[in-house]
């Protein structure tokens, strides 16, 4: 399997190596690294369905490294967070965050979404060029998560460019020092909402944690850094791929810029068809288990491929055609299981806002250069575009 994050084919269209590697069979043993790390890869929708929700697959990152002299410098607070952690860790702190995403608390956000929206596209002028992902899909999230947690808009930027730099792959140094300024950011965040506190998300988390809810200062830290993270990341790359397939597909863009209320039903096949995270979050064997027809033994790190799932023929046919009236239902683009994605409301209210906003106010929104000149980003982790000029 090339590397995603040098081979630029790759990159642009992962999908032909995906269903290659899942014809061979859907899990298999894959190297990297030169062959000094090997890890088993699931490619099929059914086995990554399994994985997902088997207990015997950790995620506790810290009990897997511990020992294995590794060099990385990761804060504490981004190493030992909520998404790497097993229950009953896992339950007690997802349960602190569930209320602030239920469909209900979102939908109190949609007004300030749909606001927001309105004042990132009020830039862009009919006939001017406009990068759709540095104008609309990547402030658009950032602005609602900081507004729900209460950062500062002074701080953002600096925040946001650390939380992009978690994702260099291949820069384990950049990493690693992003990773102590946004816990360094969100100690001194915390420390000052607690003389002045608020009623952002983060003010209660603080407040649950000042009234002995057995949740720890560093716990505390590193969930207000993952609800950063996680709250936009994923949610950027999601409009970016999103409007992508839609400019890719003049009948599907057709019908939903004449029936935007048609957009609800079509996102579930939009997340599918171009997933805004490739590969779910490291996992390992805690005793030997069997994933489809493949044996993979106790204490080996195994990676889901989302993106190669959502296009598995066994569960989607004709999976590389985008239908907007076909039942996608099942994608695992926000995961499965326990940790399936605690945002997956906000991102789809935020998807569904936007876009409606774009093709309302932009009917002839069209690509400016062509495809293969557009740039991906250069991670592992997650799928997306470093930029998307568009013109209307």
């Amino acid at each position: 399997m090339p590397d995603s994050t040098d081979d630029p084919r790759f990159l642009r269209n992962p999908y032909p190596t995906y269903a290659a590697m899942r014809s061979a069979c859907p899990v298999q043993l894959v190297s990297a690294d030169s062959g000094r790390h090997t890890s088993y890869l699931v490619t099929g929708h059914a086995e990554a369905r399994a994985a997902l929700a088997d207990p015997r697959l950790s995620k506790d990152t810290a009990a897997f490294f511990a020992g294995k002299g590794s060099r990385r410098r990761l804060h504490p607070a981004v190493a030992h967070n909520m998404l790497a952690s097993d229950p009953p860790q896992h339950t007690r702190l997802r349960r602190l965050v569930t209320k602030a995403f239920t469909t209900g608390a979102v939908a109190k956000l949609h007004p300030f979404i749909a606001q927001t929206a309105d004042e990132l596209l009020a830039q862009w002028r009919d006939g001017e060029s406009f990068d759709f992902v540095a104008g609309l899909a990547v402030p658009l999230p950032v602005i609602v998560i900081c507004e729900l947690l209460g950062i500062p808009k002074a701080d953002r930027p600096a925040v946001q460019r650390w939380s992009g730099e978690l994702f260099a792959a291949g820069q384990p140094g950049i990493i690693d020092a992003a990773s102590h300024h946004m816990a360094d950011y969100m100690t001194t965040l915390i420390a000052a909402k607690r003389l002045a506190p608020g009623d952002s998300l983060l003010d209660r988390l603080i407040s649950a944690r000042d009234d002995d809810s057995h949740l720890t200062e560093e716990e505390l830290t590193s969930l207000a850094v993952l609800l950063f993270v996680a709250g936009h990341e994923t949610t950027t790359n999601l409009l970016g791929n999103a409007i992508l397939a839609l400019l890719q597909n003049p009948t599907a863009l057709h019908r939903l810029r004449e029936n935007p209320n048609d957009l609800p039903g079509a996102l579930d096949e939009l997340l599918r068809f171009d997933a805004p995270l490739s590969l779910a979050t490291f996992r390992y064997t805690t005793e030997p288990i069997t994933l489809g027809d493949t044996a993979i033994p106790a204490g080996a790190p195994v990676r889901i491929a989302l993106s190669a799932a959502n296009r598995d023929p066994q569960q989607f046919p004709a999976p590389d055609v985008l239908d907007i009236d076909r039942d996608a239902t099942t994608h695992l683009s926000f995961g499965h299981g326990i940790h399936r994605c605690l945002g997956a409301a906000l991102a789809k209210a935020e998807a569904e806002i936007a876009l409606r906003t774009v093709l309302t106010r932009f009917p002839g929104i069209r690509l400016a250069v062509p495809p293969d000149h557009l740039e991906w980003r250069r991670t592992r982790l997650v799928r997306g575009l470093a930029s998307l000029p568009v013109v209307a």
